[in-house]
């Protein structure tokens, strides 16, 4: 996730979540699309997830995606992380 961040020149403050969903805590500029920017988190991770967990792809070849296809962001600007938490 760090990475694809860096290519987005982003800087990923913090990553947390449930069994059925993530955070993401990321630090961008206004140049940077946030539907690209989660598109591309979305991509990379799935891939990533399927070639270290191959039998995932049993439980999901009938949607053929591990992500669905929608997503909250939200714009925190100046909020401490102590607030945001």
């Amino acid at each position: 996730m760090a990475n694809v961040c860096s290519d987005f020149e982003c800087e990923l403050v913090e990553f947390n979540g449930e069994a059925e969903y993530v955070h993401l805590l990321v630090n961008f500029p206004p140049t940077v699309s946030v539907s690209k920017l989660v598109n591309s988190l979305k991509s990379v991770s799935s891939r990533r997830l399927r070639q270290e967990f191959p039998e995932l792809k049993k439980h999901y070849w009938r949607a053929q995606r591990l992500w669905n296809g929608s997503y909250f962001a939200g714009s925190v600007g100046g909020a401490s992380l102590d607030v945001l938490r």
